[in-house]
């Protein structure tokens, strides 16, 4: 019995360009290439798996998946390609594919970070898939979230501990073995080396080596563990996941690390981590903020304040907060965003710290809670030029309280703190702070730091006459990077500089409003 016409896999056939006899024939090599000479197809199975929704066995669909993934220069799952898993309905596919079924969450982990590995190796790496709405996953995995996983060790399968799990999470692996205690706290140790490299030195640097240690724990999880380091061992995939995510969302890869966040919620609800999965979604609401997408964003932010439950610590719900009040800003609410900071500060105030917070919170401590206060004003002050003051206030707070081994923070306190002096009209203060993050902004390889840099030039504008704001304008466009990725957005711009130099992730509304004259700009990067 057919299904009815593929939609996905016939968008993207019709994207790729391919007839059908050349994709049967590369569907053959790629097979071959993979250990699979036996496999033949011809453009009679291409026209029935698009045309019927015939959905082809094993190992047809990876091998697809392969060949898109490489087309396109951006990860491509057997999802994507509108086929079910091993176990798995097509009437029981979730849309989009979120929530995935308890059992599926290694594998479809495994396979994205191989395909993502892949295209690393070939120099492909692109952002050419679609962002989900944040009200369509906020749909999807409103009451998902809130439900316990299956517990596949609890289900009575018969297989001790160690013993390889026969499902689709063995897929695109070598053979991986079981893992104890020890290895278990190493790889804790090796996400906070990671997070620390991340924190001080931008995403672009170790992105290829935390999607390959993710993938390796891929793999892990596909054996079974005792209770307790099944739980450890989905809390390292679940750090890994969205510390792949943020370095994603770093240099520019958003369709990409929007999946990684996604995953990551998933694999803290395997490990029972609500808070976690809250948090991995409250990064893809930071994301949507810094695209242009306040609306979306409050709709993630709220599914993870709601979906973290009673366990999230006061520290993280006052996180969460800080990320609404950016959206808020973002909107011009002025109102609600002041109430919204002030009740981050309530919940901040009110941890005690007789909790230890969880490794993922060690990074929003005061000066981040100050940093998030001084971005929203700062934002806000595009609505409302007298919230600059505020900003400042907050900037000088969070610069002075900023640990060690923050250097990307820290730039991000310097061009918060000289984009408001700029609005307050100060541009003696403002240059200060510009050159401040000038000093250290090349050594960091945050493309998010950039795209605020460029914000902050743009301010630069009305003071062009001003010796010193002359110097300065001339340093960064001597400073910014000269080949960026193409952007639509720029069209509007005035400046030929900034037109070469404008991030190609940034929204048409940012064009709008830096295109408005001497007003103040807009900053979205945090």
């Amino acid at each position: 019995m057919t299904k009815g016409p593929n939609a996905r896999l016939a968008d993207l056939f019709a994207l790729a360009g391919w007839s059908k006899g050349e994709l049967a024939r590369l569907v053959n090599r790629q097979a071959a290439a993979m250990g699979y000479p036996q496999l033949a197809t011809d453009t009679s199975r291409v026209r029935r798996w698009i045309d019927t929704g015939e959905t082809p066995r094993d190992p047809v669909p990876k091998v697809l998946a392969s060949l898109f993934t490489e087309r396109l220069g951006r990860v491509v799952t057997t999802e994507d390609l509108g086929f079910s898993r091993p176990g798995q309905t097509a009437q029981g596919q979730p849309a989009d594919g979120v929530p995935l079924p308890s059992g599926q969450v290694a594998a479809v982990l495994t396979e994205f970070t191989g395909m993502d590995l892949m295209l690393n190796r070939r120099g492909l790496v692109g952002a050419g898939a679609a962002l989900a709405a944040g009200s369509a996953l906020s749909s999807a995995m409103h009451d998902w979230l809130r439900t316990e996983p299956v517990n596949p060790s609890a289900a009575g399968t018969g297989a001790p501990a160690g013993t390889a799990h026969a499902g689709p999470a063995a897929y695109d692996r070598y053979e991986a073995a079981p893992v104890g205690l020890q290895e278990i706290e190493a790889l804790e140790r090796s996400v906070e080396v990671f997070r620390a490299w991340d924190a001080a030195r931008g995403g672009g640097l170790q992105r290829k080596a935390v999607v390959g240690q993710l993938n390796e724990v891929g793999g892990m999880l596909a054996y079974h563990h005792p209770e307790p380091l099944r739980r450890r061992l989905w809390g390292v995939a679940a750090n890994l996941a969205v510390l792949a995510g943020w370095m994603s969302h770093d240099v520019g890869l958003e369709p990409t690390a929007q999946k990684y966040f996604v995953i990551a919620a998933h694999a803290a609800r395997e490990g029972g981590d609500r808070p976690r999965a809250g948090e991995a979604l409250s990064r893809a609401a930071r994301q949507m903020v810094h695209l242009g997408r306040p609306d979306d964003a409050l709709d993630l932010v709220r599914l993870a304040r709601t979906g973290s439950g009673d366990e999230a610590l006061p520290r993280t719900r006052a996180m969460f907060h800080t990320i609404e009040a950016w959206a808020q800003a973002s909107m011009g609410r002025g109102q609600e965003m002041r109430r919204t900071l002030g009740r981050a500060e309530e919940l901040f105030a009110s941890d005690k710290g007789d909790v230890p917070p969880p490794s993922w919170m060690q990074m929003f401590d005061e000066a981040d809670l100050h940093g998030m206060e001084a971005l929203a004003f700062r934002t806000l002050a595009d609505h409302e030029p007298v919230a600059a003051k505020a900003a400042e206030r907050h900037a000088k707070r969070a610069l002075a309280l900023r640990e060690e081994g923050r250097q990307r923070s820290q730039i991000f306190d310097y061009l918060s703190m000289a984009s408001a002096c700029f609005i307050s009209d100060d541009p003696e203060q403002a240059d200060r702070y510009a050159r401040l993050a000038l000093l250290t902004i090349s050594e960091n390889s945050s493309h998010r730091t950039w795209d605020r840099l460029r914000e902050m030039y743009r301010l630069t504008g009305r003071y062009a006459g001003h010796g010193k704001i002359a110097d300065l304008r001339a340093e960064i466009q001597e400073a910014l990077p000269r080949a960026p990725r193409p952007s639509r957005s720029a069209k509007g711009l005035k400046d030929a500089d900034e037109l070469r130099r404008a991030p190609g992730h940034l929204q048409d509304v940012r064009k709008a409003r830096s295109d408005r004259g001497p007003g103040p700009g807009g900053s979205r990067s945090v």
